[in-house]
């Protein structure tokens, strides 16, 4: 299986969510091969593994261990960041708010009123369109890095137990 490499910087959401589920269905399909080679090198060793059969052995629970502790830093990192996102973005909606509601109590005339209104409605409904258009893919970068420890490890894997048959 050739490697690819998903870029998550598309404008639509769609494709990074796409090349999210890409990077999951590569990830399941080698785990699959990896699983199948292990699990039979098991049930033929029986109980008397080779030197190279117990180094296997535990570098399986060894990986394990080290890809979710990278998951988990890589998933508490961006989730900071995110925060700092969500903080910025609230910040930004509740201005646009605030002057929007400003604007429309200093009207003077019902045109006015009217006008205002309709453009606060306007930016209000765009900005929160925008703001979670931005969460989205900000969620899905999250799940991309979180992934990617696990991906590379099951990638590897699949790769070097290849070459052995």
């Amino acid at each position: 299986m050739k490697r690819r490499r998903v870029r998550i910087n598309a404008p639509n959401p769609f494709w990074i969510w796409s090349g999210l589920a890409l990077k999951t269905s590569e990830m399941m399909i080698a785990s699959v091969e990896v699983i199948t080679h292990r699990a039979s090198r098991m049930a033929m060793v029986g109980a008397a593994p080779s030197e190279y059969d117990q180094r296997e052995f535990v570098l399986m629970g060894q990986e394990k261990f080290e890809a979710v502790a990278e998951s988990a830093q890589a998933i508490a990192e961006r989730m900071l960041n995110l925060n700092q996102e969500i903080s910025t973005l609230a910040y930004k909606q509740l201005m646009m708010g605030t002057n929007g509601i400003i604007s429309l109590a200093v009207s003077t005339t019902l045109a006015e009123s009217s006008n205002v209104q309709a453009q606060f409605v306007h930016d209000t409904m765009s900005g929160s369109a925008a703001a979670v258009s931005q969460l989205t893919d900000s969620l899905a970068r999250v799940v991309h890095k979180g992934l990617r420890p696990l991906h590379s490890r099951a990638t590897a894997n699949a790769k070097r137990l290849r070459k052995l048959k």
